[in-house]
């Protein structure tokens, strides 16, 4: 008689409703010994004002600009950004080959906290609802400029994930176009809403709490969990239990729940493995200036790349890189191990 299909046991592929794309699960892997690469952890300790650091206030930054003496969160348009306001309009295409458009927008640069060695979830509940406030200020100011289409806030923390600058920050990429990630989630969310009439990410959220087999922590206003469909090892997605397209929908109660949902999440990350848990967050939102999107649901992705600890990482490489994802561990293990960390930081016990 053949074995019973197991998700926990059997190797199988699945399904991502946001992008309609697909992730290999092979669980049983995890049961073979580690052969692979190991490092030294990094060092925890940072001084609380480095002089050398062009984020630090009253720095001079890069281009010879200087910081103010700032107290609390403060952002300023990047001095080498990415996306430029003035780009040309413009476009190059030969036999439809060769294709190419211009692109313009404004990145800014957004410091969570003028001290120099502390991170997301080392910061106050009150400063962490100061970061959401002035993330919604952005928000509304660069929404105003009829250009810009999408805008996306994002967070690369750690070296390890090309974080350039280990002054607690994140980054606001606003262009006058919707890139590739979110117009896949565009897509999906608008096709599930007007076949159901209800947000995609609402429906879900009710199953994951009803299954509770995910959740990573909860309040009254957001969930965070491991998605069903997770690609990384400890890959998140905080969710709004309010459907709402963009942030600044958020009344007071809400936006004092996200820095809540964002310190417990966090501070678990860092409990894993007793490190500064690297990982690149970003907030998904509908487009701006682009008509209704009715089936957007707003929510924030946490993709970080450790596997088994704070030196070993997950690699995206041969299969990956040419065919698809592929995880060993499953999203619900990954949910349990973080799911069962404390809320309070290791380095405060």
């Amino acid at each position: 008689m053949r074995t019973a299909f197991n998700l926990n046991d059997h190797p199988h592929k699945r399904y991502n409703p946001l992008t309609a794309e697909w992730v290999l699960v092979s669980p049983h892997r995890t049961k073979r010994p580690w052969q692979g690469k190991t490092e030294a952890p990094a060092l925890l300790e940072r001084p609380s004002y480095d002089a050398s650091c062009y984020l630090c206030p009253g720095n001079t930054r890069a281009d010879g600009s200087t910081n103010p003496q700032y107290t609390g969160p403060y952002a300023f348009t990047n001095d080498y950004s990415a996306l430029l306001n003035d780009t040309p309009p413009g476009s190059y295409n030969e036999n439809n080959l060769l294709v190419a458009e211009s692109q313009g927008g404004i990145c800014r640069v957004l410091c969570f906290s003028p001290r120099h060695d502390l991170t997301l979830p080392e910061l106050s509940l009150e400063e962490i609802e100061k970061v959401v406030a002035l993330w919604i200020s952005e928000f509304n100011t660069l929404a105003a400029k009829k250009d810009i289409r999408y805008i996306q806030i994002f967070e690369n923390k750690g070296e390890i994930m090309g974080c350039s600058n280990p002054h607690p920050h994140g980054q606001i990429w606003s262009l006058n176009d919707i890139p590739a990630e979110p117009a896949k989630e565009t897509l999906q969310q608008e096709k599930y809403f007007g076949s159901h009439g209800r947000s995609l990410l609402a429906d879900y959220v009710q199953l994951e709490l009803a299954k509770a087999e995910r959740i990573v922590c909860s309040n009254k206003h957001f969930v965070a969990l491991v998605p069903f469909w997770a690609v990384w090892p400890f890959e998140t997605m905080i969710v709004s239990k309010r459907h709402v397209q963009h942030m600044n929908a958020f009344n007071e109660e809400e936006q004092k729940a996200l820095a809540d949902i964002l310190k417990r999440l966090t501070t678990r990350y860092d409990n894993l493995f007793k490190t500064s848990f690297p990982y690149s967050a970003g907030i998904h939102q509908a487009p701006v200036n682009d008509g209704p999107h009715p089936g957007w649901h707003w929510h924030m992705h946490f993709y970080p790349p450790l596997l088994r600890s704070a030196t070993v990482k997950k690699f995206m490489v041969g299969y990956e890189m040419l065919a698809s994802p592929q995880r060993d561990i499953t999203p619900e293990w990954a949910a349990a191990q973080l799911r069962n960390q404390a809320e309070v930081h290791f380095k405060t016990v």
